[in-house]
């Protein structure tokens, strides 16, 4: 219950833009990126010393002028698509979560063909005449 507010610290004073409108995308970047340490929370509020590095890294970028898309890019480049809370959607994410579908539905198909081709072969061996002869006497024909 004590450790519950912290979280609302996370931003120090000191690292606060005096601009509110850049302050304000600054907040907006910072809650896109994970901090590395806690790895589930964003650098907004994350305490760790990295993810404070992260939001002074955003907010010098952000006063050198870059847009927001430039220093999600640059953060990128140096951390990985990690980094980011919301993963973009590429070519390998697509894979990542297309695989287990792709794979459930050939597995599905595989199984379908298998039972088809089983289903049209018999099971066993010819009977006799002696046993047929049985038969039609059991069944009375």
């Amino acid at each position: 219950m004590f450790l519950t507010p912290l979280s609302a610290f996370a931003v120090n004073p000191d690292e606060v833009l005096p601009d509110p409108a850049l302050e304000a995308r600054a907040r907006t970047i910072s809650a896109e990126l994970r901090c590395m340490v806690c790895q589930n929370q964003s650098i907004d509020d994350s305490n760790a010393d990295l993810a404070r590095d992260l939001r002074l890294l955003v907010r010098k970028r952000l006063g050198d002028g870059d847009t927001d898309q430039q220093v999600l890019d640059y953060v990128v480049s140096r951390y990985g698509e990690f980094v980011l809370l919301k993963p973009r959607v590429t070519a390998k994410t697509l894979i990542l979560w297309g695989a287990p579908i792709t794979l459930f539905v050939l597995g599905g198909i595989a199984l379908a063909v298998y039972a088809r081709r089983r289903a049209g072969k018999p099971t066993g061996k010819a009977l006799s005449a002696e046993e047929e002869a049985q038969l039609d006497e059991i069944l009375g024909k």
